[in-house]
């Protein structure tokens, strides 16, 4: 039963608001749509072996998923419970409710092995991805200066990714003093003398994501703290994307990592995990900073890969971070975007 947006594009090849799409184990999969959506669906996934069942409302939708699921005689149902839009607890307990005789499996690791090495048109849309956030991270960083907020920032961030394409960008921009990981905007955060600002772009072409990120100094001369947690910056980027490669764990990686924010005095900045994969989701398997398990995980050629993820907390000042996203090839990683070259 697929009820996250990224699982569906997957199956489906479109974005549906309120996913709800049942593959049995065998015969044809069900989609399930509000009265009226049926014609647009049909034209914008191409699917022919399906059957669309409609509903009027939530609790109509429930009744249906059920009445399917009776009709299949199913004993157990496959479900994701994940980190994403739509794998709300609420859904999850409306449908055990409605279904006490049916067990219920997570699926979730099954889902993001199939979708975890990328098929060429995947790449190219990443790729196209990449190009939008390329551009959109130096818009962005470019209208830093004294005096403006986070919203501000992000207000010209996303008017350009829009109009490059990107259907739904995620963007966030931390000003200093205080750093915050993936900080939301807030309109009363301003730019002043002497702050990091770091800001992180997910801008997305035909539903896959390209991920990036990068820190400006705002301020004619660089605290040596600063110049510091920038120089460990650029070197653990610099390690990283050499160390990282088809059959490696990222845990391995991660150790070697953490010898050079030691050499800094920085190891107790960092954030633990250093890459998570991109493709439907911004951040998608494996996510090394969310969930410790994936840090095992073998690295294979198609992997897109989002590196280095974690920031350099830095109080009084903000944050210090470079991302690039990329894709791992037989000999060695290909990068994407370009925030490396955007550091300064």
């Amino acid at each position: 039963m697929i009820r996250t947006l990224s699982d569906f594009k997957y199956f489906t090849g479109t974005r549906w608001f309120r996913p709800a799409l049942l593959i049995p184990s065998d015969g044809a999969p069900k989609v399930f749509l509000a009265r009226g959506e049926e014609d647009g669906f049909l034209e914008r996934s191409g699917l022919k072996n399906i059957e669309v069942v409609t509903y009027t409302d939530g609790g109509d939708l429930m009744g249906r998923v059920t009445s399917a699921i009776r009709s299949l005689r199913a004993r157990r149902v496959g479900m994701v419970f994940g980190v994403e839009r739509d794998s709300y607890i609420l859904f999850y307990e409306m449908f055990k409710r409605a279904n006490r005789d049916v067990e219920v499996v997570d699926v979730g690791d099954l889902l993001a092995e199939m979708r975890a090495v990328k098929d060429g048109y995947e790449v190219e849309a990443i790729a196209k991805a990449a190009e939008v956030s390329s551009r959109v991270l130096e818009k962005a960083l470019g209208v830093v200066k004294e005096g403006i907020s986070e919203l501000d920032v992000v207000a010209e961030a996303y008017s350009l990714a829009f109009k490059l394409g990107s259907e739904e960008p995620h963007i966030y921009v931390n000003v200093g003093p205080h750093p915050r990981v993936h900080a939301e905007p807030l309109r009363d955060s301003v730019v002043r003398d002497g702050v990091l600002v770091t800001v992180v772009v997910g801008a997305d072409f035909s539903g896959y994501y390209a991920n990036t990120s990068a820190s400006t100094f705002v301020g004619s001369s660089k605290p040596d703290e600063v110049k510091k947690a920038l120089t460990c910056a650029m070197k653990v980027y610099d390690e990283a994307i050499v160390l990282t490669k088809s059959g490696t764990r990222p845990v391995q990686v991660m150790n070697r990592l953490d010898a050079v924010y030691s050499e800094y005095g920085l190891l107790d900045r960092r954030l633990v995990g250093y890459l998570h994969g991109v493709g439907l989701q911004v951040e998608e398997f494996p996510i090394t900073t969310i969930v410790p398990s994936h840090r095992a995980a073998e690295l294979r050629v198609g992997m897109a890969l989002a590196l280095v993820h974690p920031p350099i907390m830095l109080p009084k000042y903000g944050t210090v971070k470079i991302e690039d996203t990329f894709v791992v090839a037989e000999e060695g990683l290909r990068r994407l975007t370009s925030a490396r070259e955007l550091i300064y």
